[in-house]
């Protein structure tokens, strides 16, 4: 009587096992969970395009000059002009193209640039006649810088921090009749937009300091002097003085395009 009941219990488990079994294939299959979507990480290799905008200073008050034109004793005065207080300020502005490529959290690259100069606003000097030419005092009037545009051709060094960047650049500066170098430095953010079909948009400041060789034979103007009630004169440096440089403040906005 025991084993049959044992022999029961056995085959009820079993036969409720198979049905188990069954009802379990009957089930339909559960479809994985889908992967997690990951954020692209941002990188700045890549080409870009943008403007800039800001403004340049002299590297000093004083700059020693020749004036030539009607009205000058003899036709010929050397001497100094004065800018008060770094008033010869002028705005800048123009556009940009280069390109970036990172490697880890290093970024090298290139930037070429153009842009103008605003020399209409003039700028309030005193010319100060120098020892051996025609004497006389002190001459207020005003200077207006002959260059128009300047640019550069400029690579590019720096650390990137995600979104962030710091870099140095330097390279060759150029104005319409001239050459020299420039050297400096910046920080680029990436905006969290991609405006007109651009991968990213970053905005930046930037300084340059700006040497520009001059003509040895000088015979291009650095721009005109008009004294208080008198007409224009030509500027001339004198040959010992074979450099123009100033000081470039900015703010670039760019479109880059490429890899995010």
């Amino acid at each position: 009587m025991k084993t049959r009941i044992l022999s029961l219990l056995a085959a009820t488990a079993l036969a409720t096992a198979a049905v188990s079994a069954a009802s379990a294939a009957d089930l339909p299959s559960q479809a994985p969970p889908p992967a997690p979507i990951l954020a692209p990480i941002f990188t700045w290799t890549g080409f870009y395009v943008g403007g800039n905008l800001g403004a340049g200073w002299r590297d000093s008050n004083n700059d020693p000059v020749i004036l030539t034109g009607p009205g000058i004793p003899g036709g010929l005065e050397g001497g100094t002009l004065i800018f008060g207080n770094n008033n010869d300020a002028t705005f800048t502005g123009g556009g940009q193209i280069g390109y970036n490529y990172q490697i880890g959290s290093w970024v090298i690259g290139a930037e070429a640039d153009i842009q103008g100069i605003d020399s209409g606003n003039n700028s309030n000097v005193v010319f100060i006649p120098g020892p051996g030419f025609a004497g006389g005092d002190f001459v207020a009037g005003e200077f207006e810088n002959g260059v128009d545009w300047w640019g550069s051709a400029r690579l590019r060094a720096g650390v990137a921090f995600d979104r962030f960047l710091v870099y140095a650049t330097g390279g060759l500066a150029y104005t319409e009749d001239n050459t020299g170098w420039t050297v400096g430095g910046g920080v680029e953010w990436a905006l969290p937009v991609n405006w007109f079909g651009s991968s990213a948009v970053t905005f930046g400041l930037e300084g340059l300091w700006v040497s520009i060789d001059q003509d040895d034979d000088s015979t291009r103007p650095i721009g005109t002097f008009t004294p208080v009630g008198g007409g224009p004169v030509n500027v001339f440096l004198p040959q010992n003085n074979d450099e123009q440089e100033f000081f470039v403040a900015r703010a670039k906005l760019n479109f880059k395009f490429g890899t995010y």
